[in-house]
């Protein structure tokens, strides 16, 4: 039986239309950020930032870094927080009481893994003069890495970690053979033109700088925190021969740092408070040595 509107029910009817009207209406009062000519429809989970169109939407994730994903974690006010607000908070705990139960239930935590194959590598890097050390199951840097020793062609392929903080990016090579040189290994990455263009857009500020102004780091191991220091590598040098008589815990993490940066990473050995006199401060040294007008044999 068809219910009969009575003045009562559509007053009820025309409030709520008007409240769903007056949440959009608010919505549309603002433009779209992303290109600023139509009225906004959407808004973003997570920042709040109002759209109008999905090409906007990922434009806004492009430009801004935005997950598009809404903060579970984030702070609301006593006076804001409503049903579901504790709906949210409560499906929080379910997920993170679910994923501790999983973890439980790891057999590879409880298990630890083999420690044949490690003892393996860390021999055959000895024989290379490396100290090769491995984490504890469970760190994340031990699950990352990828480092095996081929034993038909006697080699290692390295996991590799490249960072350029000029950039602030980071890339993960893996497999990459001992035997490729640090130049090789930078190419796809800096190289004018064997690069991808997306690395290439990413790191153009060492695009446009000259080969011999790049500088590769890689920190000394077993130091105190207050004491980093890094060694300095050579494009010229293979990868083995870069890390012989280094440690190497899991696997390598390069710097690939600019000439004019490179102050920032103190060489082992080098005291911190000690300055990077270049080759032009010596000479003016030397200069106020002599005395004006005299003269200094060649020999």
């Amino acid at each position: 039986m068809e219910r009969e509107i009575t003045p009562e029910n559509q007053n009820d009817l025309d409030n709520t239309t008007d409240t769903t009207r007056g949440i959009k209406r608010k919505i549309s009062l603002s433009n779209c950020e992303a290109c600023g000519s139509e009225e906004a429809r959407y808004r973003c989970p997570r920042c709040l930032r109002p759209s109008c169109s999905l090409s906007c939407v990922k434009r806004h994730k492009s430009d801004s870094g935005c997950s598009g994903v809404r903060d579970k974690t984030a702070f609301v006010p006593v006076a804001d927080f409503d049903e579901m607000n504790l709906l949210c908070d409560y499906r929080f705990l379910e997920d993170a009481g679910r994923l501790a139960d999983s973890a439980g239930r790891d057999s590879l935590i409880h298990r630890p893994l083999s420690t044949k194959n490690l003892n393996f590598m860390r021999n055959q890097a000895r024989r290379f003069h490396l100290d090769l050390k491995f984490l504890p199951v469970g760190f994340s840097k031990r699950k990352e890495n990828s480092t095996f020793f081929h034993k038909k062609e006697q080699r290692f392929f390295w996991h590799l970690k490249l960072v350029f903080p000029q950039s602030h990016t980071e890339y993960v090579e893996r497999r990459v053979p001992e035997d490729r040189t640090l130049e090789q290994i930078l190419a796809p990455f800096i190289h004018a033109t064997e690069s991808e263009p997306v690395r290439r857009q990413k790191l153009k500020v060492y695009q446009h700088a000259p080969l011999d102004h790049v500088r590769i780091f890689m920190k000394a191991e077993n130091r105190q925190s207050n004491s980093v220091r890094y060694h300095e590598l050579f494009l010229q040098k293979t990868l083995l021969e870069s890390l012989r008589h280094k440690t190497v815990i899991e696997y390598p993490v390069l710097h690939v740092v600019l000439k004019d940066h490179a102050d920032q990473y103190i060489p082992l050995g080098q005291e911190s408070g000690a300055a990077h006199r270049g080759p032009a401060e010596g000479t003016r040294e030397e200069e106020e040595e002599q005395e004006e007008g005299e003269l200094v044999d060649d020999d």
